[in-house]
Order: structure tokens, then C-alpha cells, then sequence
């Protein structure tokens, strides 16, 4: 370990908080939950609920059934690990399974590009996670404080930079993974079978071997990167190609945007760091920031750079405060200069060097149909918010199951078909259409973007609704863009509370819960998700909508409609947005 990580591991160790004690003493995320898993309570502990999230679980609260069946209102959410969104067929065909007989019968795609499933009993967690697993499933480091699912534009083209981006996503997800605790979720899930654990590519097999040296080094043996007491928050990585902002890229704590030469091989990434969207109600302190340029690395560098980063927020992150843990935290106090310098002085030993130029980036979604390669296809389909249930889930599932379609989620929680056979298109166009994608390249352009996080009944932080009525909210803002003769749409976001799930502060339209039926109003994001919006107004009752806004939409049809939303309300500035917002009250 070096002296700067040695000296920081030190002062740790001397006072620790509630939460990384907690962590200290499970015995790398394995106790209390190994002997919970086994009693009849149904429900865990606190302590072994804060473990449970770095197995890719929350415990939840069902609202709507605690008063009539408290057995039934304590479920587990689970949350599985697939980077760049990749679900293949077998793991699909068990999810549908498992949602039917084990949760509540849905299943559905995050904004982080994997699936959720909800309803989840305690006492059949185990099989469900082991069923996962043992069909090339995981849900390790699907939340809790360590790296989340690594992002990557889905699309399976096997053109340009997009197979680089899949694959350097699949390896930064292996490198990141825990040691110690890959064995203890193994112990847990799947009777402690160990050749289910991970098989890194022989480059991240040299990379992980540097986790032992120098200022990466936690100082732990059992765990080199990470150290006992793992990061001092959630921890979130995305990979790009040029052009391509399909990731929300500058949301996350690293961002890459991968350059390949023109043999289609890795030349090296700009990287981008600092970025999230959670905040809390009220307090100032807590605020979603866009993340910084760092610097261009070769491609012999980029694993190491992203172990590095990590390592540096390991040992410089606020494990004191939770609320002022994520890195963007430490980048706006420190600085992005302090943050180059610690970097390359304790942590990177390469190169950084200037960012390379970036086209501009757009949000792309890929729907409809698209090449894949020769003889092969994918289709993407839209679906509002996420949710996989009912005769759609069902149908969906005999496609897979017939012609052994591979799925990929999207950030924007819209699903993708892929690998299909051109002999196989017209059939499998013929049954999208019984199950109304008729058109799956046309949604309706409010709906085509727009996202939600779940919020209730389940989500044990949502102060308001979000999923269940985002598609009325976006009815009733389309009739009023149709009745102000507005052909122009926008990017709506909404969540049920101020973490940001869905990512509502890059949005053009964002709407934050903040009170039952009240939502706070954030402005000014742009349609490919570069600039952060700003709130407006801290309550606004969702009745009230139409006529809070429609003065600021009057007044971007009167500007001529050729900028965007967001861009009219960067350029109309603070006080005449408030003017106008203050007109229609």
C-alpha cells in the first residue's frame, strides 16, 4: 500500500461510522445474512438489509398491503448485474419463470440497463437468486457501495467503435467485482459452488493482479481494491462510443468515450468523472452535478485508470456524512486540478493527456428494425417506463423461446430483440404486431424518451407517484402541445422523490416528487442530456401542470420553435422564467 493509502486506511480504522462498522464486521457481506436466510422471520434485519443490497436486493415495504396482509407487504426487490444490458435467452426464459411463480408476475428494465423483478418473498430470495445464477444470471453489485452495473450502448452492431464499447463494459465490470465478497455471495446463493464465479478476460486478469500494488492497494489481501469496509458510497460506470450519448454519460462517476483505430481496435477513451444525480429535500448541500473532463488514456491504460479512480474515491470519499459520499462530492470541494494531481501522483502511473474531439452527442434510442450484420437483425421496442407484464411479457417470452433471441436493455428502458435471422424476420415482425408494435420505431415523441422511476407502492423513499401516472402526464402534455399547435416535443422525466432514478435534472421537463401530488419543477436540461436543469419551483400540485407551463410554451412558440425546449429556457434566463411561471399563477 502507499504511504498517501496507508495513512488514510489508518485514520479510518480509528472511528468508524454505524454504516461502515456494519460493513467491517460482516465478514465481507456475508453475516448476519447467511443465518437469516435460514429463520422464519419474514423479514430481515437492519443490518443484514444494508448487506442484502450488495447482493443486488432491497427489503420493501408493500404500502398498499400492510394494513391487510403484513406477511405479504415485507418483499424483496432484486436487481441483477448485466453490463451494457445484455439478457441472454436462458436468462431470460428463468426471470419470466421466476416473476410468475415467485414475485408479482412483472418484470421490469431499469435506467441502468438490467432488470428488476418485484414481490419477491424472503424465504424464496435464495432460490431465486440461485436460480439466477445458475442460468448465467448474477445480481452481485447491483446496489449497495460499490460499483453498480456497468452502462454501454446496447446495440449489438458489430460496426465502429459499438463492439469495443460492449466489451470494455463487460471487462470494467469484471474488474470491479469484489474478491472476498464474490465468495460470500456464492456462499449465500449457491451453496458456496465456485465455478459459477466470474472468468475475466486474461487483460483484466493483469489488471486485477495490480490491485496489489502501489496506491490501489487497499491494503486488505482478501480484498485489494476494494479494502473491508468497500467504498464510501454507490459507485456508477458507463462506456461510450463518439457521437453516442444512448448512457446518460455525464451522470456518472466514470464515463468513458471509447476511440477505436480502423481495424475497429481499442486506440484509448476520454474520461469524464464526478457526476450524479441524488440529492435530498432542502438540502443545499446535496445537489446532482454533471461530471468533470479528466483526460484522454491510451487503451493500455484504461483499465488501470478506472481501478485507480476507484481507489482514489476509496480513500477519499466522505465516510462520515452518507449524503456527502459520492465522488461528485469530492470533485466539487477538491477540484478536478487536486483530483488530476492526487491521481497520477499516488494512484495512475500512465499518461493523461488532453481530450481527443467528440462529435456532438445525441440521445439515441435504436428503435425499430436495424442491421445487426449480414443475415442478421435486431429490433428495439418501446416500453413506457419499463414495465414487462401481462400478455406483452408473455409474448415476448415465446419469442425468445422460439428463436432463441438474445435481449438487450436500454437506458432509456426500452428492450431490444437481437440476433435475428433475416428468414426470421417477417414472422417475428408479424407477431410484434399482435402485440401492438406495429410501428416500434414510432412511439409517441413525448413517450419516446421519457422515463420514471418505479416510486410506489414499493420504493421505500418515494414521497409521490411516478411510473403509474407518468402515462397520463404525458396525455395531458400532448394535448396541450397539440392545442397550442406545438409540433415540436420535448424530454419529460419524473420520479417520486430527489434521488434521481430517473435521472429527472438532465431533463428538459423534470418532475421531482415533493409531496403528495406535488412535484418540484426542474427546467432546462437539453434533448442529448449535456446541460443540467434547474429547479423552478419547489411544490408545484400536479393538477396545476398545464397552466404553470403553458405560458413558457406560448412563449417557445413565439421564439419560432428552432432551438429546443430546454435551450429556450437557457436562453430566456432565470428571472423571465420565473416571470412567466409567476403569470400563470
Amino acid at each position: 500500500m502507499g504511504e498517501g493509502s496507508l495513512a488514510v486506511a489508518e485514520t479510518r480504522t480509528q472511528s468508524l461510522s454505524k454504516a461502515e462498522q456494519r460493513k467491517l464486521d460482516s465478514d465481507h457481506l456475508r453475516d448476519p445474512l447467511l443465518s437469516e436466510l435460514s429463520n422464519d422471520d419474514v423479514r430481515f434485519t437492519e443490518d443484514a438489509v444494508q448487506l442484502l443490497k450488495f447482493h443486488g436486493s432491497y427489503q420493501q415495504h408493500h404500502r398498499e398491503l400492510r394494513k391487510t396482509d403484513k406477511v405479504r407487504s415485507w418483499q424483496m426487490m432484486l436487481r441483477l448485474r448485466s453490463p451494457g444490458g445484455r439478457i441472454p435467452a436462458r436468462l431470460f426464459l428463468a426471470l419470466d419463470d421466476l416473476s410468475n411463480r415467485l414475485g408479482d408476475g412483472t418484470l421490469r428494465a431499469t435506467t441502468r440497463q438490467a432488470f428488476q423483478m418485484h414481490g419477491i418473498a424472503k424465504a424464496d430470495l435464495k432460490e431465486v437468486i440461485g436460480t439466477i445464477v445458475r442460468n448465467m444470471g448474477s445480481t452481485l453489485a447491483a446496489c449497495g457501495d460499490i460499483n453498480r452495473n456497468v452502462m454501454a450502448p446496447p446495440a449489438p452492431f458489430e460496426k465502429g467503435g459499438y463492439p469495443v464499447a460492449r466489451r470494455l463494459a463487460d471487462e470494467i465490470a469484471d474488474l470491479l467485482s469484489p474478491e472476498a465478497a464474490e465468495g460470500a455471495y456464492l456462499d449465500l446463493w449457491v451453496d458456496g459452488d465456485l465455478s459459477y464465479r466470474f472468468k475475466p478476460s486474461r487483460a483484466v486478469q493483469k489488471a486485477r493482479k495490480r490491485q496489489s500494488e502501489g496506491g490501489v492497494f487497499s491494503g486488505s489481501t482478501e480484498e485489494p481494491l476494494y479494502g473491508d469496509t468497500y467504498l464510501p458510497r454507490k459507485f456508477k460506470v458507463a462506456v461510450t462510443v463518439p457521437g453516442d450519448n444512448s448512457v446518460d454519460l455525464l451522470t456518472q462517476d466514470i464515463g468513458l468515450v471509447a476511440f477505436t483505430d480502423p481495424s475497429g481496435d481499442l486506440r484509448g477513451c476520454n474520461v469524464y468523472v464526478g457526476g450524479g444525480m441524488g440529492r435530498t429535500h432542502n438540502k443545499e448541500e446535496t445537489f446532482a452535478r454533471t461530471a468533470d473532463p479528466l483526460g484522454y488514456v491510451d487503451a493500455a491504460d484504461v483499465l488501470d485508470v478506472v481501478q485507480a479512480i476507484l481507489a482514489l474515491q476509496r480513500d477519499h470519499g466522505d465516510r462520515e456524512v452518507r449524503k456527502h459520499a459520492r465522488m461528485k462530492y469530492l470533485l466539487h470541494d477538491k477540484g478536478i486540478q487536486w483530483f488530476r494531481d492526487t491521481l497520477c501522483a499516488t494512484y495512475f502511473k500512465g499518461s493523461l493527456k488532453g481530450l481527443r474531439n467528440e462529435p456532438k452527442a445525441k440521445l439515441l434510442d435504436y428503435l425499430g428494425w436495424h442491421r445487426q450484420k449480414a443475415g442478421m437483425w435486431f429490433v428495439g421496442l418501446p416500453l413506457l417506463c419499463g414495465r414487462l407484464n401481462g400478455a406483452l411479457k408473455a409474448g415476448l417470452r415465446e419469442l425468445v423461446e422460439t428463436y432463441q433471441l438474445e435481449i438487450r436493455l436500454t437506458a432509456n428502458q426500452d428492450l431490444l430483440l437481437c440476433n435475428i435471422g433475416t428468414s426470421q424476420r417477417a414472422s417475428i415482425r408479424t407477431q410484434l404486431e399482435a402485440l401492438g408494435f406495429e410501428v416500434p420505431e414510432a412511439p409517441a415523441p413525448l413517450a419516446r424518451h421519457a422515463i420514471a422511476c418505479p416510486a410506489l407502492p414499493t420504493c421505500g423513499l418515494a414521497i409521490t407517484e411516478s411510473e403509474r401516472i407518468l402515462p397520463d402526464v404525458l396525455d395531458r402534455l400532448d394535448a396541450q402541445l397539440r392545442r397550442l399547435e406545438i409540433e415540436k416535443s420535448l424530454l419529460v422525466r419524473m420520479t417520486g422523490c430527489p434521488n434521481g432514478c430517473a435521472r429527472p435534472y438532465m431533463a428538459e421537463l423534470g418532475l421531482v416528487g415533493n409531496g403528495v401530488n406535488q412535484y418540484q419543477l426542474w427546467l432546462g436540461g437539453t434533448p442529448n442530456l449535456q446541460r443540467l436543469a434547474r429547479p423552478y419551483l419547489e411544490k408545484l400540485p400536479l393538477d396545476d401542470l398545464e397552466t404553470t407551463i403553458e405560458p413558457l410554451l406560448l412563449s417557445w412558440k413565439a421564439a419560432g420553435g428552432r432551438r429546443s425546449f430546454g435551450d429556450h429556457i437557457e436562453k430566456l434566463g432565470d428571472q423571465e422564467v420565473s416571470a412567466l411561471l409567476t403569470a400563470s399563477a
